[in-house]
């Protein structure tokens, strides 16, 4: 085996780490509206008819002892120990003493939310911090209440915010297994692994029907196909609660599920994640709504609402949909739970008051910052007779009744509950073999010429490509945080990468592997094994423009016709968490295997690719797709059943090792869809996430370049500088920036190779960006770039900051020539950089380089 050091991380590290230390020496989704602009016939629309509704009917039936006994309970309550059961805070946000002042119903860890701030808490972390929570919320000294809370996670493919947890594949793979069976064992596997940190409550299913695959959330759906959905749905509502009407629902190792999201975030206009969703009444029952009927016939007890609008309201504000139609035609008992911050989206309302959510129909408050306005309001909206405290009743008779049938009133703290910390569970032999056979499972062969695979395992093999050894990358969003980006191997221990699993079939074969990500080798190979794909994303971040694959670098492409050229067989495994074109990609492999977001068990891949030592098959491909995959890269809405339908590959297809495939290598390559930024364009440099290919670091003397890996992050062993994640706008849309002024530091994008930007230096570009200023700078605090030589300026922004309010936001416009004249911006590695060697405290967010700005900014030069 021979293995480069060539990752592009390290790569990238080492360079940037050479450019800085000559020039320093010396010196975690879209703004949405609250609602869209519609016509008048479309927005008339929004009112649901729920006599045509299926009526449903739920295995779990209601207990009348446990009925009495809550309306007992609900009669000695104030209005605000009611209100507090409807507020729910997240961890980073509120304290145990404001547990114990206020009784909160439940709270929240969201996407990159850790115990401590710490991304690799033990599980005795996890269980310490449920054991406070639960401690604090039964003690009445304060709010004179003693009813439990609960605490409720993103478990969407695993429990992906706990390191050491096995990490399944995301839906769209589960989706083209076509095993029900399977996807239960995941379910449950799931269950008892959250059981074991001392959480109650998992935010999953997603039960989405994908229509638009530009749709950034596309990989958490698991079909196109609402039938799929229904019949997975069912299966991970028992995998999870466990069977209705049986002793094992809600015992130990289970959980509550919820059904999310409440309706019809799968088909939004454009695939615009929390957009508007046109379609008829009719078709939100047909498609979007099958899901939660088979979730609530197995007796789901929690329902997300969603973030998107149906012909422009706001589901959060759709008391049709959420009460008409949900709880009283369709039967729904359980609660329902609002989305991060989704009822500030709702007219009228903001993130800390909101009376048109919980009239509509929203029974706990998803609130992770303003819990405190929130509360208050609240209480105040009920006194006032904007809020009535019937529904005030019926909310908290719900949250009850789901706690009382999850048996957090049984008296039990988290950490002498089953499985409370036992470790042995978390990446267990029996949960990594699970996901092993998903991963086998959902793979799809789209592509097999003169039947390459399967392979012998005493070939000499390159492995090739950005994600043949990432197992962050073959993971996806919604992996160790919100994203799923800034991790690296070491945080997934007991995981293996797809180069791994080649590895072993192939060393211990006999056989060789070198792994190279650019492709060079040393030995020629006999065959080529190319794993490239998506970078990790999650929610809007995800959403793109079009379908075309590396829209605006075509690394990957080139690294296959490499290869091709040199007459080494290739076989791309392609990680995506959506179809897309790959039409030059396809015409460039020999094989073409569709791996999804496989997760921890990388190892699944090679099981499939490789044959047994005896030459026979060790497993065949099953995965069949349960999306179309597109020809053309303007089929950005293709699904079963449409008028016109002429996929590539149509719902359903996958090859088998017995199967000959007669696809060639002559698959229209040129685009349809013209998009892509020019010079004369917008260039985002972060926009919730670092944009345009750049990474973000930090950096002093002790280590000038520190990747963004987590939600926190400081400077080499030192808190000189933080990086903190911000929700301004929407969740995780802003960086929060703390130095602490002991020698100088460096916040920076970078990217992994020189890039010119002369040309929007031509166009007058300019600078903008938000900002917000918690403490004033002690010292300058500069603007600069860097290139792999001392380049540019430093623009020393204090007196541009010292006009915004302090504590308030303002936008910043500079000329692009107050930093870097043409010869500077040639070759530039870090198209912005803040440093300072003085305490200070900021907040940014939007930041981008606007064409023609230069003009009207306010920082101008000459």
């Amino acid at each position: 085996m021979l293995k480069k050091i060539n990752k592009k991380g390290l790569a990238l590290s080492l360079a940037i780490a050479a450019m800085l230390s000559g020039c320093n020496e010396g010196d975690s989704n879209k703004t949405k509206p609250s609602a869209e602009t519609l016509s008048a016939t479309q927005a008339s629309n929004t009112v649901a008819n729920p006599s045509i509704w299926p009526k449903v009917t739920s295995k779990v039936a209601k207990d009348a002892k446990m009925e009495a006994d809550i309306s007992a309970i609900l009669s000695g309550m104030t209005l605000e120990q009611k209100v507090a059961q409807m507020i729910q805070p997240e961890i980073r946000a509120f304290s145990k003493e404001d547990m114990k002042k206020y009784g909160f119903g439940s709270y929240l860890n969201g996407g990159g939310a850790f115990p401590n701030d710490n991304k690799h808490s033990t599980m005795a972390d996890w269980v310490a911090l449920a054991d406070d929570m639960y401690e604090a919320s039964i003690d009445d000294s304060i709010d004179g209440s003693t009813i439990p809370t609960m605490w409720g996670t993103d478990a969407v493919h695993g429990h992906n915010n706990v390191v050491k947890a096995t990490i399944f594949p995301h839906n769209i793979g589960l989706g083209a297994m076509h095993n029900p069976k399977l996807m239960q064992q995941i379910g449950a596997a799931t269950a008892k692994v959250v059981q074991v940190t001392g959480i109650d409550w998992v935010f999953a299913p997603t039960v989405a029907v994908v229509r638009d695959d530009r749709w950034g959330r596309t990989y958490e759906g698991y079909s196109e196909d609402p039938a799929i959905v229904k019949e997975y749905a069912r299966a991970m509502v028992i995998g999870m609660q466990g069977e209705a009407n049986s002793e094992a629902f809600m015992g130990d190792g289970t959980v509550i599920a919820t059904a999310k999201h409440f309706l019809g975030d799968g088909g939004t206009d454009k695939g615009d994640d929390q957009g508007n969703n046109l379609s008829t009444e009719q078709e939100l029952i047909d498609i979007h709504a099958q899901g939660y009927i088979s979730a609530i016939e197995e007796g789901v007890q929690t329902i997300m609402a969603s973030f998107n609008s149906w012909n422009g309201e706001k589901m959060h504000g759709n008391k049709s949909l959420l009460t008409d139609v949900l709880k009283k035609q369709m039967g729904f008992d359980g609660l329902v739970v609002g989305d991060w911050d989704g009822h500030g989206q709702v007219k009228g309302c903001s993130n800390a008051s909101c009376a048109q959510a919980i009239n509509a129909g929203v029974d706990i408050i998803m609130v992770p910052n303003e819990w405190k306005p929130m509360f208050e309001n609240t209480v105040a909206q009920v006194k006032s007779g904007e809020i009535s405290e019937a529904r005030i009743n019926d909310a908290v008779t719900r949250i009850l009744r789901v706690k009382m049938r999850a048996g957090i009133f049984d008296g039990v703290k988290p950490s002498d509950r089953a499985f409370a910390a036992e470790e042995k569970y978390l990446g267990s032999v029996e949960n990594r073999a699970i996901a092993r056979q998903a991963v086998r499972e959902s793979l799809v062969l789209l592509k097999n010429q003169n039947k390459l695979l399967p392979l012998d395992r005493k070939m000499n093999v390159l492995m090739a490509g950005s994600g043949a050894d990432n197992i962050g990358k073959q993971s996806g969003g919604w992996t160790l945080s919100w994203q799923g980006t800034g991790n690296v191997n070491s945080d997934f221990p007991g995981a293996t990468s797809i180069y791994d699993g080649v590895n072993q079939v192939v060393t211990s074969a006999g056989g060789k592997v070198e792994l190279s990500e650019n492709g060079n080798y040393q030995a020629k190979p006999d065959v080529a094994i190319v794993v490239f794909g998506e970078n990790p994303y999650a929610e809007g971040v995800g959403d793109i423009e079009g379908i075309e694959y590396q829209l605006n670098n075509k690394r990957d492409i080139n690294l296959l016709q490499k290869l091709k050229a040199d007459g080494i067989p290739v076989v791309s495994v392609f990680l995506t968490g959506r179809p897309l074109w790959v039409n030059k990609e396809l015409n460039a492999s020999d094989a073409f295997v569709a791996a999804w977001l496989p997760g921890s068990e990388g190892v699944g891949v090679s099981d499939v690719l490789f044959k047994k030592a005896d030459g026979s098959i060790n497993y065949d491909f099953k995965g069949k797709l349960t999306y179309s995959w597109p020809k053309y890269d303007d089929q950005v809405v293709i699904n079963k059943g449409d008028k016109d339908y002429a996929p590539l590959y149509p719902y359903g297809y996958g090859l088998t090792y017995s199967d000959v495939d007669t696809q060639g290598d002559d698959l229209p390559e040129e685009a349809k869809v013209k998009i892509g930024r020019a010079d004369d364009e917008p260039m985002a440099i972060f926009d919730s996430l670092p944009q345009s290919d750049l990474g973000f670091f930090l950096g002093d003397k002790a280590n000038w370049v520190v990747p963004i890996a987590t939600s926190v992050v400081t400077t080499h062993n030192s808190d000189n500088l933080t990086m903190r994640t911000y929700n301004w706008k929407v969740q995780e849309d802003a960086r929060q920036l703390i130095w602490k002024g002991d020698s100088k530091a460096n916040a920076f994008f970078a990217w992994p190779d020189p890039h010119n930007m002369q040309g929007m230096l031509e166009h007058k570009a300019a600078y903008s960006f938000s900002i917000k200023v918690d403490k004033a700078p002690a010292g300058d605090l500069t603007l600069g770039i860097h290139c792999m030589e001392e380049c540019g300026k430093k623009l020393v922004l204090n007196e541009a900051l010292s006009k915004i309010p302090a504590g308030e936001w303002g936008e910043l416009t500079i000329d692009l020539a107050c930093i870097a004249d043409a010869e500077a911006l040639a070759e530039v590695r870090s198209p912005f950089m803040l440093s300072t060697d003085a305490p200070a405290s900021i907040v940014f967010g939007d930041v981008k380089l606007v064409p023609s700005g230069a003009d009207s900014a306010a920082i101008k030069c000459d």
